[in-house]
């Protein structure tokens, strides 16, 4: 590997320049919310050099689905970075990972708490090696008490009430389609280390950065756990309607069902326009969101009769022409459709030849800087030699 800076440098020069070029990564994170936060930080121009056990990032395995042979679990956070294969057992291994501290800006690692201690790669092992260097622990459930417990998405949906408010009233508890708060503790713990960035500059000082699976649960349940906490009401499941807000929910037409998102009264206003209502609008029972939210069984049937002579997509056209939200429940391809169709660019092509890839482009974009896509989620161990070769050399 030649020194980070040099992409930097051609970035810089191209007039492309990534908002961190120059800062370098020691990623020790494995499956999900760690190399999710990595990505991202590679994405905005960071080097990022993955470390990995000898059996690989348990992600490798997670298929189908795959792309020639790659799982696309692994493929989907793995991008931009660079993989060294060190077994911490191995003294001359473990060396080369305290001298990856030494140089790196930013270390993560989402070990059980205290499972890196033995080997000395720790935050306060890591600060006596590297006192600027700022050190992300993502934990399940933090440092205290909760330390022996292991931290799965799932678990914490659970017990953190999420699945409490997933489903139908009269139903099972269900998870989310994806693993929401490994991704929400990902971007909570990149807002951290940029956070301690800024700080670095003023000080010189690296920091301890940590977040954990519940606590960040608990704040991305927002309004729901904000119900509980400010005044003692535990939310229950309601399917898929609002607690606070109607119509809020999947409504449907002649053909299929779309999301009907009323957030306040005006938009109230306009949808009975378009539904041919005006009337209903006035109606005491329904003039004011608070109103709707207490009579919604009262004003279901009569949007149930009119959306009925509709269908899905002129809804979707005729709603939000007048700033009613609105729209149909796609699957995952639609949706990249619709993103390509409205000049999103979702896809990002990366690699070449039978390494080429095409993943989801980061959501980020800036009006006088760019994120990079400089190489396909890298092979176990694909960057050993360079990233050895380049830490033998003195800093």
């Amino acid at each position: 590997m030649s020194d980070p800076s040099s992409a930097d440098l051609a970035n810089s020069a191209a007039g492309r320049r990534a908002p961190l070029d120059g800062i370098v990564v020691a990623d020790l994170s494995r499956v999900l919310a760690g190399p999710y936060s990595s990505m991202l930080l590679a994405d905005l121009g960071a080097t990022v050099i993955k470390v990995e056990s000898p059996g690989g990032d348990d992600t490798r395995a997670w298929a189908p689905p795959e792309k020639d042979g790659v799982a696309t679990y692994y493929m989907s956070i793995n991008r931009n970075k660079q993989s060294i294969v060190l077994d911490f057992g191995d003294p001359d291994d473990l060396e080369i990972a305290y001298e990856l501290l030494r140089r790196a800006d930013v270390a993560l690692q989402n070990f059980k708490p205290g499972g890196l201690k033995k080997f000395g790669l720790d935050y306060e092992s890591a600060r006596q090696l590297n006192p600027a260097l700022i050190y992300l622990s993502i934990s399940g459930f933090g440092t205290a008490e909760g330390a022996w417990l292991p931290g799965y998405d799932l678990v914490v949906q659970a017990v953190s009430g999420l699945m409490s408010l997933t489903g139908d009233a009269d139903g099972p508890a269900y998870r989310a389609g994806i693993s929401v708060f490994d991704v929400m503790a990902g971007m909570h713990g990149t807002i951290g280390i940029l956070a301690a960035l800024n700080q670095r500059r003023e000080t010189g000082l690296g920091q301890h950065v940590e977040v954990n699976l519940l606590s960040t649960a608990l704040s991305g349940l927002v309004n729901h756990s904000a119900a509980y906490v400010a005044s003692g009401v535990v939310p229950t499941r309601m399917g898929n309607e609002h607690p606070s807000v109607y119509p809020y929910q999947p409504m449907p037409t002649k053909d299929r069902d779309v999301i009907v998102a009323v957030g306040n009264d005006r938009q109230f206003r306009s949808l009975c326009e378009v539904l041919g209502i005006p009337e209903v609008a006035e109606d005491e029972r329904f003039a004011l969101n608070t109103d709707r939210a207490d009579h919604r069984d009262q004003l279901h049937p009569i949007l149930l009769e009119r959306l009925a002579q509709w269908s899905a997509d002129d809804l979707f056209v005729a709603l939000n022409q007048v700033g009613v939200p609105c729209g149909p429940i796609n699957s995952i391809a639609d949706g990249v459709e619709l993103a390509e169709s409205l000049g999103l660019e979702p896809r990002v092509t990366l690699g070449e030849g039978d390494r080429q890839v095409d993943l989801v482009r980061h959501p980020i974009r800036f009006s006088d800087a760019e994120p990079r896509y400089t190489s396909p989620p890298p092979l176990l161990g694909e960057h050993s030699d360079s990233v050895r070769e380049w830490l033998s050399k003195p800093a």
